[in-house]
């Protein structure tokens, strides 16, 4: 089980496979929200998650996949591209402190 503190996130990746661009839309929407935190929101495929990403977040059908590319990188699975309670979870622990476990 990885861990963060919500202080020590900076980069935030959205992690995709089919490329229909519905990670583009979620790593939009998300870069707005934590863009007053200085934190990056950037998306990639599953099969190249950066090595600096300090959360990773996709779809609970891949997080296996994830797991399997980031190391200690905690990595979080949503459901829904629009509305998940992850987004605001990340959201919260980032502005309001805590921490984030997988």
């Amino acid at each position: 089980m990885s861990s963060i503190e919500g202080s020590a996130i900076k980069k935030v990746v959205i992690a995709c496979d089919a490329g229909m661009g519905s990670s583009v839309m979620v790593a939009s929407q998300l870069a707005k929200r934590l863009k007053p935190y200085k934190v990056a929101v950037t998306h990639t495929p599953v099969n190249e998650i950066p090595a600096d990403a300090d959360v990773v977040l996709c779809q609970t059908t891949l997080l296996a996949r994830a797991r399997k590319t980031t190391g200690e990188t905690v990595v979080l699975g949503f459901q829904s591209f629009l509305g998940d309670p992850v987004f605001d979870q990340v959201e919260a622990v980032i502005r309001d402190g805590g921490s984030l476990a997988d």
